[in-house]
């Protein structure tokens, strides 16, 4: 039986946050992601497994080298998540606003 992790689970944690934010600019092999971290190239590479286990991620070979590209398609289960929330928290910010606006014309 495959074990399916959860992207929210995925995301919980900074350094893979880190490599999605890297691989956001293009896609790289496990070395070069690993060169831009302090920590060991097994301890990325097993924040690598993790973020294509749950999807995040997806593989390209080429040769004897493999690429990781963000898989835009699961990154959208993030972004549907998190939408209601930020269409909550910009009408606040829109009321507030407003409500700045109309005590600076009051004066």
């Amino acid at each position: 039986m495959e074990i399916r992790r959860d992207v929210f689970q995925a995301i919980a944690d900074p350094t893979r946050r880190s490599i999605l934010v890297l691989l956001a600019a293009g896609a790289m092999g496990a070395g070069a992601i690993a060169n831009q971290f302090i920590s060991s190239r097994q301890t990325i590479s097993k924040h690598i497994q993790i973020l294509t286990e749950c999807g995040l991620l997806r593989q390209e070979h080429k040769g004897r080298e493999i690429y990781y590209h963000i898989n835009s398609k699961n990154m959208k289960q993030i972004a549907d998540f998190i939408e209601p929330f930020r269409q909550l928290w910009e009408a606040r910010f829109d009321k507030m606003d407003s409500i700045l606006d109309n005590l600076k014309n009051t004066k």
